[in-house]
């Protein structure tokens, strides 16, 4: 059985490394599906040029290139342009009432990380081809059912569309403005995103809001595909983006990054017993050399294997974008901490050494 070594090259079958950053998997018919974004040599490989790539596997050691399942190139993909959009941390649930696959992603469709909307894609297979539905923002028309009055407040909302826009990183004119109220008529502003599918079969869109500064969490229609349904701001004023959700003993946990861009920065991790929330912070979950900067990552996604959860995580290289690395550590547990310690080898969620 092959092992995978962390920051290393990560063959497929074919010899050549994983081009599947900023991924998520999904598991379907005794296949586990791993989407990521497809990235080309160079600084310019950090836009869209391809699309969404996919692999399989039965047991982790071997990933079999399964081509293009979300492409860009042929023009048919709604207008998004390659070289000029971006498409980030792609992630597909399978709906069981549709029994389609169902693909989300962050995109911007010129490059400037103004549009900040959700791109929705459909495939009767996990392989695709997926077909783009629609680019558009979450919770056009909706107040997240948590919002604070003052930010509802009509004068504060036409200060906020009077000021120029606000840097997406930490910055004190954000807590002077109503982003969320400037932005109700158009939807909410979606960057850094994940899905997430709970126990009872509902699903959750979790994404980087309000230039960044508040997650929100919408639940999502039966079919997988209307981004207005309830939402609930969490963490707000805490500039966290990069979230990924799991559950554990009953309670959901999210591990997050600060805003940092493309540089590494410590891990943030929280407890709900909801998944809106009230989400209560514990800290960084990293331990040991390196744990103020996540070890050098940032997360993408979640995956349980047996009771085991492990924390998937891209070490990105910006000057050469195709040759980003994979990092994937277990989460341990002190308590009800989660805890994440660096690894050299990849932990095999199916690893005959531990059965």
């Amino acid at each position: 059985m092959k092992r995978y070594r962390n920051r290393e090259l990560w063959p497929d079958d074919h010899g050549v490394h994983i081009n599947a950053h900023g991924g998520g998997l999904l598991r379907h018919d005794g296949w586990i599906y791993w989407y990521g974004e497809h990235k080309i040599a160079g600084r310019a490989g950090n836009r869209a040029w391809v699309g969404v790539h996919v692999y399989r596997t039965r047991d982790y050691s071997r990933w079999e290139d399964r081509g293009i399942a979300f492409d860009i190139r042929g023009g048919e993909a709604g207008g998004l342009k390659p070289g000029e959009c971006v498409i980030e941390r792609p992630k597909v649930l399978c709906n069981a009432k549709t029994k389609k696959f169902v693909m989300f992603f962050h995109c911007e469709t010129d490059g400037k990380y103004s549009d900040a909307k959700v791109g929705i894609a459909l495939a009767d297979h996990p392989e695709g081809p997926f077909a783009l539905l629609k680019i558009e923002r979450p919770s056009i028309g909706r107040w997240p059912e948590n919002t604070p009055e003052e930010l509802k407040n009509p004068k504060r909302i036409a200060f906020t569309r009077s000021q120029p826009p606000v840097s997406n990183g930490e910055n004190p004119r954000t807590k002077e403005l109503s982003i969320v109220g400037a932005d109700l008529p158009i939807g909410q502003q979606s960057r850094d995103m994940t899905l997430f599918q709970d126990e009872d079969g509902r699903a959750y869109l979790i994404h980087s809001s309000e230039a960044n500064s508040t997650l929100h969490i919408v639940e999502l229609d039966e079919t997988f595909t209307r981004l207005d349904g309830p939402c609930h701001r969490a963490f707000p004023l805490r500039w966290m983006e990069a979230p990924v959700v799991f559950r554990h003993g009953g309670r959901y946990y999210m591990i997050c990054s600060g805003c940092t861009g493309w540089a590494p920065n410590a891990a943030r991790s929280a407890v709900a017993d909801r998944i809106e929330g009230p989400w209560t912070e514990l800290g960084n979950p990293a331990r040991g050399e390196g744990a103020e900067t996540t070890f050098g990552t940032q997360g993408t996604f979640a995956w349980e294997e047996q009771g085991r959860i492990f924390f998937l995580a891209d070490e990105w290289r910006p000057e050469n974008a195709i040759d980003g690395r994979y990092v994937w550590l277990e989460v341990t547990w002190e308590g009800e901490l989660p805890v994440l310690r660096d690894s050299e080898n990849v932990p095999l969620p199916l690893d005959p050494l531990r059965a």
